[in-house]
């Protein structure tokens, strides 16, 4: 194993954002810091600021997420922002979406060991989903791809009037210039940058948010949702 510096105590910011789940967030950034880099999940690096950059980081994503709606996590890794998410919003159906079985092996047992009984874990990708799992009202997304492919693969999963958060850095604002036009052709109404995590973190969090209409995805994607509801639809019949 490689030789990862020890995880910091949380910062008092951590009681306040996690309230009564603060002990399962501890164990979560134990988890992170031990089996995450143990089995590559996570670069031993990362360990000294887990709290910081990582945890906190994706938990004020709550502070832009409507109440008591579905979320799908698209390429949820270690599960982030999925669990941080989760951890502060029980209010929250949310399913962590990840093609790796390594990952999918790792949200499992941390979702069966923290209780969170509002979280699915769903091995797959994006595209391969598409009209097998529910629309979902939120997806969510961190350092997945740039936001052109990104949105490609997760603004088909929204419903209609659905919004896609990603957690980005500093190139945001380029990002969301370069998309403009594949947002567009995807059904996207209204795309803005948005900072969250006010007096949590430093810097603050960037999240880019795009919102579209009743055609999430455009009309290819529309097309393609309805071919796999058709055939889901027929596969239970038989």
């Amino acid at each position: 194993m490689t030789e990862a510096a020890e995880l910091p105590p949380a910062p008092e910011q951590a009681r306040t954002v996690f309230g009564e789940r603060f002990q399962d967030a501890v164990r979560y950034a134990e988890l992170l810091a031990e089996t995450g880099v143990q089995r590559g999940l996570i670069g031993p690096r990362e360990v000294p600021r887990l709290w910081e950059r990582h945890l906190l980081n994706c938990a004020v994503l709550s502070e832009v997420v409507p109440e008591g709606v579905t979320v799908c996590d698209v390429g949820s890794g270690a599960g982030l922002p999925g669990i941080p998410l989760a951890l502060v919003r029980e209010d929250l159906k949310i399913t962590l979406l990840e093609p790796l079985l390594r990952r999918t092996n790792f949200l499992t047992e941390v979702v069966e060991l923290l209780g969170l009984d509002h979280v699915t874990v769903v091995r797959g990708r994006a595209e391969e989903v598409l009209g097998k799992l529910p629309p979902v009202h939120v997806v969510t997304a961190r350092a997945v791809a740039p936001l052109d492919r990104l949105a490609g693969w997760g603004v088909p999963l929204l419903r209609p009037y659905g919004q896609m958060l990603a957690l980005k850095g500093d190139t945001a604002e380029e990002e969301v210039k370069a998309a403009g036009a594949a947002l567009s052709k995807l059904g996207a109404e209204s795309v803005s940058v948005v900072q969250v995590g006010e007096g949590v973190v430093d810097p603050l969090s960037t999240v880019v948010r795009v919102e579209v209409g009743e055609s999430p995805g455009g009309v290819r994607f529309a097309a393609k949702r309805a071919k796999a509801a058709r055939v889901g639809r027929t596969r239970r019949r038989r």
